[in-house]
This record gives structure tokens, C-alpha cells and sequence, in this order.
């Protein structure tokens, strides 16, 4: 008789890590396409699928390179895009940057995970906001570490609450993630809060995790600040890519700086080149990408620019949402992205996933609920703008009418 087959279960360290922007809902939605459904997908930046192609010389560029680009590289990158990844950051007034600083990766995600991993010990604690950007919150998890989230207030346009952030400091937190501009609300940071998260790290000796990967897709003539140009005495750890401004979700071509107080960080930083070494390198078609694209044409600036697609699309979409009653949602600054809210006394949500799916059932339309980005309450979701106008429009209407059933189904 064959002995009894175990099952074979996942790690612990999976138990609580969620990322409902490819969770059960898009399961469902998956589903529903085999069945023969068309879904209009508002749950990822994934900005390609909405014909928002990358700039065509840079596609030219890795075409040329590519019957080169078969061999490892630098476990840190290879030296042309590094240094224009130096001369960006420059420009962006960060000083004291070399192209040792510099780690190209496969997307940011990967140098958020790597970060992160290289600094926890089991139970230290990352200050993450809330709403987040999910990988935040697993990445943490799988480290070992405790997430601890810091409220960004919805009154204050999305903002960080500083003593919020002040009051979750403990002992055995290491670091702040600030993501700026924010995903998912499109919140921007003034100059003024920055130096505020600044001076906090200061005092607790924190690392600042910087996340500025939307620092170009800016609406109203909105500037970014790079965080790590405002000091020089804090450890930031910056990330950015080609992903969004540059709409090369696919190359997978992201980077990391280093920067600031590195004198005390030298075993931190000792164990970022080890785990860049074990992944021996990013691929090398993407690092190819970085240098003519950094250097080239900032098409971004004619689709965030009044009349451009995306500014139009931003317009329209909160536009309609502010129509439609019980609703309301915080115009965005920037990035791709808004996080609507629903007046719990016009709709009474207990389950926000259930929400999303009964969204996704009735009119076909794929969003992600709130408590997917670890937001506190089930009043919230998170809507991309990346459409074209006429299927923004009609997602939209899909939208007011189930809410409007939605509204007669709880009335009194």
C-alpha cells in the first residue's frame, strides 16, 4: 500500500500577503471573457493595453541592441544607463549620486522587494501609507517584518497624517515608505510635508524607501520634488523606471539610487550588492531601453499637458464620478489612478471585494476595491483613467447605473 500523500501547503510567510489588482475578482473576470464577455478592465496601469504605446525610439534602440544583449551584465547594470540614471537624478537636484549608487533591476518591484529584504530582521517594522501600493505590504511580510500603516487623509487631498506617522514610530521600526506621487490616489507632496517625513526619519535614524516612479506624469502644471534632493544627513533608497512615464510596463527596466547619510550604511549597502549579485543581473534588453529614453523626447509632457489623453481622460473621469450621488473623490495631482469614495450612508458596504464583484457581474466592468490597497474601511475603490474617452465614459455609466440599483436594493 502507497503511504498517504501529505498536502502540499504554501509558506507561512504567504499568510498574509494579498495583491487584489490580480486577486479573485480578476479570477472572475478571466472567466467571464472565456465565457465570451467583453470587460472593461479599470484595475491596472497597465498602460500598453490602452494603446498608450512607448515612445518609438526607444523601441528602435532595443531592436538595434538586441543581438548584443545575450550576455550577463554588471550585477548593478550596465555603465551607459547607470550614468544617465546619474545625470537624471542630478537634475532632479540630488547630489553626492555615482554610478556605483545606481542598481537597474527587472521594474522597481523587484528593487522595492530586494530593499526591503536586505534591511529586516523577523518583527522590524516599515511605516507603509494607507491606501498603498500592495507589494509594499507583502514585500514587508516576506521579509520577515511587521507592516505598519500610516493614514494618508482623504481631507487633506491624500496627504500623510505627520502625527499619525509620528505615533506609529516604535523601536523596532527601520523605515518610511513615502510614495510620491501616490498610487492610488494621485496625490502629490508638497515641499513642506516631505521635510516634515524628513525630519522624523532623522530623529529615529529611519531610512526613507522613496518611491517616485509617476514623477512625470503631473497634471496642472504640477512639479515633483525628488525627496532625496531636500537632505543629505537621511539614508533614501529612490526608485524609478520606464514603466509609466515611459509606457514600457513589459521591459521590465527600473532603478534604484542610493543616496544621502551612506557613511553608517555601509553593511546595509554591502548587503544590496550581495542580493544583487544572487540575481546575477536585470535583464539586459530593458537596461538597454533606459539611456536613449532618459536622454530622448518627454513625450509624457504632450499626454499629461492640457488636451493631452491623459489629462483629458483624468478630466472626464472625475467629472463623472463626482455626478453620480453618494460619490465622491479627490481630484489627482498625478499618476494614473483615483480612489472614489462611496458615502457608507448612501451605500451601506460590508464586503468591498463583494462589491467589486458584483460590479464586475452586473455591468462588466473590472475595478479593484479599497481594502485591496489596505485601506482602513470598505467605503472606497480604486478606478484607473487610462481608457480612451468614449470607453471611459461608457465604464463610467456602467458604473452610476449598478450603483443606482445598488442604491434602490438598500434604500429603507
Amino acid at each position: 500500500m502507497s503511504p498517504t500523500i501529505k498536502p502540499l501547503t504554501k509558506s507561512a510567510k504567504l499568510a498574509n500577503v494579498a495583491y487584489d489588482i490580480r486577486g479573485p475578482v480578476l479570477d472572475k473576470a478571466r472567466q467571464m471573457e472565456d465565457e465570451g464577455h467583453k470587460i472593461i478592465k479599470l484595475n491596472i496601469g497597465n498602460v500598453a493595453a490602452f494603446g498608450l504605446e512607448p515612445p518609438e525610439e526607444i523601441v528602435q534602440d532595443m531592436i538595434r541592441n538586441l543581438p548584443h544583449a545575450a550576455g550577463y551584465t554588471d550585477s548593478k547594470g550596465l555603465f551607459a544607463p547607470r550614468k544617465a540614471v546619474v545625470h537624471y537624478t542630478q537634475e532632479k537636484g540630488v547630489k553626492g549620486v555615482t554610478v556605483d549608487d545606481v542598481y537597474l533591476g527587472n521594474g522597481a518591484s523587484e528593487l522595492i522587494q530586494m530593499s526591503i529584504s536586505a534591511l529586516l530582521n523577523d518583527g522590524d517594522e516599515i511605516l507603509i501609507p494607507a491606501p498603498d501600493f500592495p507589494l509594499y505590504t507583502a514585500v514587508v511580510g516576506l521579509s520577515g517584518g511587521v507592516p505598519v500603516h500610516y493614514v494618508c487623509d482623504e481631507a487633506a487631498g491624500w496627504l500623510p497624517d505627520i502625527a499619525d506617522m509620528r505615533a506609529k514610530i516604535g523601536p523596532r521600526t527601520r523605515g518610511i515608505i513615502v510614495c510620491n506621487p501616490n498610487n492610488p490616489t494621485g496625490a502629490l507632496y508638497p515641499d513642506a510635508l516631505l521635510l516634515q517625513i524628513i525630519e522624523l526619519a532623522r530623529q529615529h535614524q529611519l531610512v526613507i524607501f522613496a518611491d517616485e516612479i509617476y514623477d512625470k506624469t503631473l497634471y496642472d502644471g504640477n512639479t515633483h520634488t525628488a525627496m532625496a534632493s531636500l537632505a543629505d544627513d537621511v539614508l533614501f533608497i529612490s526608485f524609478n523606471g520606464l514603466s509609466k512615464n515611459y509606457r514600457s510596463c513589459g521591459y521590465r527596466a527600473g532603478w534604484m539610487v542610493v543616496s544621502g547619510e551612506k557613511r553608517h550604511a555601509r553593511d546595509y549597502i554591502e548587503g544590496l550588492n550581495m542580493l544583487a549579485s544572487l540575481r546575477l543581473c536585470s535583464n539586459t534588453p530593458g537596461q538597454l531601453a533606459i539611456q536613449t529614453a532618459l536622454g530622448g523626447y518627454q513625450s509624457i509632457k504632450d499626454l499629461v499637458a492640457p488636451g493631452g489623453r491623459l489629462c483629458k481622460q483624468r478630466d472626464l473621469a472625475y467629472e463623472l464620478l463626482s455626478q453620480i450621488p453618494g460619490v465622491s473623490v479627490v481630484k489627482p495631482k498625478a499618476a494614473l489612478y483615483m480612489f472614489p469614495r462611496l458615502d457608507p450612508a448612501v451605500y451601506p458596504i460590508a464586503d468591498d471585494q463583494q462589491f467589486a464583484y458584483e460590479l464586475l457581474a452586473e455591468q462588466k466592468v473590472l475595478i479593484v476595491q479599497g481594502t485591496g490597497f489596505n485601506w482602513i474601511a470598505h467605503d472606497h475603490f480604486r478606478l484607473v483613467f487610462l481608457p480612451n474617452v468614449d470607453d471611459l465614459t461608457e465604464a463610467i455609466k456602467r458604473i452610476e447605473r449598478f450603483l443606482s440599483n445598488y442604491r434602490k436594493r438598500h434604500s429603507a
